[in-house]
C-alpha cells in the first residue's frame, strides 16, 4: 500500500514531524512492506515554518523579538527566495506564556512586526504571515507600533490599553512595508468584533473570562474607530485572527488567503495523493471546528478529488459519523479512546499514536 501521512501538530504534545512519524512507526510495525509518505502540515499556527521549511527548503533566520510578556524571545522566519515566512506563534504564541500569567489585556503582538520589519530588511518582497495558536488580542496594534506606528508605546502595551488611545497613525507602518506584498495566512474567517470576533470567540482560549472579553471588544471598536476610521478593514473575514493580527495586517494592505490552501500547495499533496491508497490525517482535538475550515477538512477535500480514502486519527474526536463522512472523512479514530482516558493519552501522546496507527493498519493494510 501507498500511505500518505499529513497531520497538523497534536498541540501542546507533538509537532506535526512528530505525530506524522510516531503514524508511519506504527504502521510500519503492521505492514512493513507499506510505501510510506510523511508530509507533515501546518494551518498558518505553530509549526508553520517548519513545514514549509521541509518543503521548501530555503534558509531559516533567527532572531531575537519583544514576546507576548514584553521579554525577548527568539524567533525564526524562512526566506525563500524574495519571499518570507513568518509565524506568529514564534513572537506571541500562546505557549510562550505560563498559565498563570496569561492575560489577553497584556500581552503584546510587537514580536511578530519585529520579525516582519527584519524580513523586509532582508529583501523580502513578499511576506506571508502565518496566523494562529497566539496569546494576544491586541488588534495587531504591537505589530503596527514595531513598524512605526504612533503612538507606539500605547499600541504596544496589549489590547486593554487600546481604549485610552485618542490618535492613532498608521502610516509611518505604511510605509515601513511600502511595495511589500503581505499575506496573513489564514483559515478563521472571523471579523476582529462582535459575537464571532477575536475577543468574543478566542479571548477565553486566552484567559479572558466574560468580563473581559466585553472589555476588550470595546477597547478594540475604540481602537478600530481611530485607526480605520472608514471601517473596511474590520468586517474583513479573516481580520480577527490571531487576536486580530488579520486586521493589522489588512490595514497594511494585506490580504487573506488560505494557511491551509497555501500549505498544501507547497508541500504538492495534489500529486503526493495521485498514486496513494489512504491518506491519514489528524490533530490533537477534531470536534466541531475542523468541519469548519480547518487542516483535517482541507485534507479530506483534496483526498476526495483524488478518490483516496481520508482517515483522522486524532487526541479526542467529538464528531460523529455522520458529520465526519459529510466532510469526506472515511473514519475517525481517537487517541483517549485507544488509551482509556485523557491523562493517559497525555502521558505518553507518541508511544499512544504509534500503538492507534498500528491498530489502524491493521484494519487498512491488504
Amino acid at each position: 500500500m501507498h500511505i500518505v501521512i499529513a497531520p497538523d501538530k497534536f498541540a501542546g504534545t507533538l509537532s506535526a514531524l512528530d505525530a506524522a512519524r510516531a503514524v508511519a512507526d506504527g504502521w510500519r510495525s503492521v505492514d512493513p512492506s507499506a510505501r510510506i509518505d510523511l508530509v507533515p502540515l501546518s494551518d498558518g499556527g505553530p509549526g508553520f515554518v517548519e513545514v514549509l521549511h521541509t518543503a521548501l527548503d530555503g534558509t531559516l533566520r533567527e532572531a531575537s523579538v519583544t514576546g507576548p510578556l514584553g521579554e525577548p524571545v527568539t524567533a525564526r522566519y524562512l526566506l525563500v527566495g524574495d519571499t518570507a515566512y513568518v509565524e506568529s506563534a514564534q513572537a506571541c504564541g500562546l505557549h510562550l506564556v505560563p498559565a498563570g500569567r496569561r492575560d489577553p489585556a497584556r500581552t503584546t503582538s510587537a514580536g511578530v512586526g519585529e520579525l516582519l520589519a527584519r524580513a523586509v530588511a532582508d529583501g523580502a518582497r513578499t511576506v506571508v504571515v502565518g496566523l494562529g495558536g497566539s496569546s494576544t488580542n491586541d488588534a495587531g496594534a504591537g505589530l503596527l507600533a514595531a513598524l512605526g506606528a504612533t503612538p507606539a508605546a500605547d499600541l504596544a502595551r496589549g489590547g486593554g490599553a487600546l481604549a485610552d488611545i485618542d490618535k492613532v497613525d498608521v502610516a509611518p507602518a505604511r510605509e515601513a512595508v511600502a511595495g511589500v506584498r503581505l499575506v496573513a495566512a489564514t483559515d478563521v474567517d472571523n471579523p476582529l468584533l462582535g459575537l464571532h470576533g477575536a475577543s468574543a470567540v478566542f479571548g477565553p482560549q486566552k484567559g479572558a473570562d466574560p468580563a473581559l472579553v466585553q472589555r476588550l471588544d470595546l477597547a478594540l471598536t475604540a481602537f478600530a474607530d481611530r485607526a480605520d476610521p472608514e471601517g473596511a478593514a474590520r468586517s474583513e473575514p479573516g481580520a480577527g485572527a490571531a487576536g486580530g493580527l488579520g486586521f493589522a495586517l489588512l490595514l497594511l494592505g494585506g490580504a487573506v488567503e488560505s494557511g491551509i490552501g497555501l500549505v498544501l500547495d507547497a508541500v504538492g499533496l495534489a500529486g503526493r495523493l495521485a498514486t496513494a491508497d489512504l491518506v491519514v490525517t489528524g490533530e490533537g482535538s477534531f470536534d466541531s471546528q475542523s468541519l469548519r475550515g480547518k487542516l483535517p477538512h482541507g485534507v479530506a477535500r483534496l483526498a476526495g478529488e483524488h478518490a483516496v480514502p481520508c482517515v483522522v486519527t486524532a487526541g479526542r474526536v467529538a464528531v460523529g459519523r455522520a458529520e465526519a463522512a459529510a466532510a469526506g472523512i472515511t473514519e475517525t479514530y481517537s487517541l483517549v479512546e485507544s488509551s482509556g482516558s485523557v491523562a493517559a493519552a497525555m502521558e505518553h501522546p507518541a508511544r499512544g499514536l504509534r500503538d492507534l496507527a498500528a491498530s489502524v493498519a491493521r484494519r487498512w493494510s491488504r
